[in-house]
């Protein structure tokens, strides 16, 4: 019971880190995080001026209706609040007639009106024209029938609600700082080697340490945090496309310079995999329940000055997608690094052969990844870099 305790606080502790990792990027520079808490600031405004035009001046019946659907139409993109508005508005409709009928066959029987409503337009919502959309229609259905109010008049001030939330919710999107995601491809991918190298200066650090089973989670933790952010950039690819369609702001705001290449997701997508199975395999090492042996100390002590050199290179990468740093002096730090990385993992596994036991599998596992996670580093530069690596393996050969 206890370790569960203690496995709730850690997850709580490593959560908090997370969230303050978070309001801190927001705070310190522009990217996905301050995007995100601009576009809730937006939703937040166009909801409250939705009902102040709706609630507080027009005196509309059910005025929620205008700012519940401003809410839902301040989108990743201005084309996207288009497309959801007209879809919402069309099922909107749909919901607030059929519920309107509904009740009129039930004799104004909450209930009754409910079975009539809400199975047919449950299945019509999943029309896949209304898209995310169409669970508005069996919502809209429950406020008709529970304020009881059907009447041709009121179901037209339902549509009158809606279409003064859409209204102002697209405005508030398209006019008030408008996504433009040109930069988010690159701030996600900024963020994947940024916090690649976090975790390995951590995993290096802890392996100098006497570290256990709490260390070794939350490597594995901060490992699996990686995933959302490269779902993330499969995202921003999307609404880099979008965001330029249908934005008033495209023609008032300077154009960014174009984002990395897709190639560069896959290589990210392949590094972040490997640092993965290598924080499962530290975790696994040190598991009561589990065979596999944790390395000696002297092992541990190289894979982590090995670590620290891999971080470099994480880092130095993070830095040459900030166009405002010099791009010169940035690669030939990344260079160095990973020549001193190159060496070191040559090396240890020159070295490898003499090890014998359990704890060989984990040491073998260590470094096959981390050879191919270097590999995907190298990578970076195309076949000069190819030939780098091919160079360095030879030097160390020689040595």
């Amino acid at each position: 019971m206890w370790e569960r305790v203690a496995a709730g606080w850690r997850w709580l502790g490593w959560e908090a880190a997370a969230v303050g990792r978070t309001v801190r990027y927001a705070a310190r520079r522009t990217g996905p995080e301050r995007d995100t808490m601009v576009q809730a600031l937006k939703m937040a405004g166009a909801a409250i001026a939705a009902w102040a035009l709706a609630g507080w001046w027009l005196k509309a019946p059910l005025a929620l209706m205008a700012p519940w659907t401003a809410l839902a139409l301040v989108d990743a993109t201005v084309y996207r609040s288009l497309r959801s508005g007209l879809q919402q508005i069309s099922v909107i409709v749909v919901g607030a007639v059929w519920a309107s009928l509904a009740m009129a066959l039930a004799d104004g029987s909450t209930l009754g009106a409910m079975l009539i409503a809400l199975p047919v337009l449950a299945l019509v919502g999943t029309y896949r024209r209304f898209g995310a959309q169409g669970i508005y229609g069996s919502t809209t259905a429950l406020f008709v029938i529970t304020y009881g109010a059907y009447s041709l008049n009121e179901v037209g001030h339902r549509l009158l609600e809606t279409c003064i939330g859409a209204v102002i919710g697209i405005t508030v999107n398209a006019l008030v700082f408008p996504p433009v995601h040109l930069r988010n491809v690159r701030d996600q991918l900024q963020r994947l080697p940024r916090d690649s190298a976090d975790l390995l200066r951590h995993m290096s650090e802890g392996l100098r340490e006497d570290w256990g089973t709490a260390e070794a989670e939350e490597w594995r933790d901060r490992a699996r945090r990686l995933q959302p952010i490269l779902r993330s950039l499969a995202d921003a690819r999307q609404w880099t496309n979008e965001s330029l369609r249908l934005n008033p702001a495209w023609n008032l705001r300077r154009s960014g310079p174009h984002p990395p290449p897709e190639s560069e997701d896959s290589r990210w997508h392949e590094i972040a995999e490997h640092l993965a199975v290598i924080a499962r395999t530290l975790s696994r090492s040190v598991d009561e329940e589990n065979p596999l042996a944790r390395p000696d100390p002297a092992f541990l002590g190289r894979y982590a000055d090995l670590a620290d050199w891999t971080a470099e290179v994480c880092a130095a990468e993070a830095d040459l997608f900030d166009e405002a740093g010099d791009g010169a002096t940035t690669r030939d730090r990344r260079q160095k690094a990973m020549q001193e990385a190159w060496r070191r993992y040559g090396g240890m596994a020159e070295s490898f052969g003499g090890q014998t036991g359990p704890a060989a599998a984990v040491s073998g596992e260590l470094l096959v990844e981390t050879r191919q996670m270097l590999s995907a580093l190298t990578g970076q530069d195309g076949p000069a870099a190819q030939e780098e690596e091919q160079g360095m393996r030879k030097g160390n050969r020689a040595d």
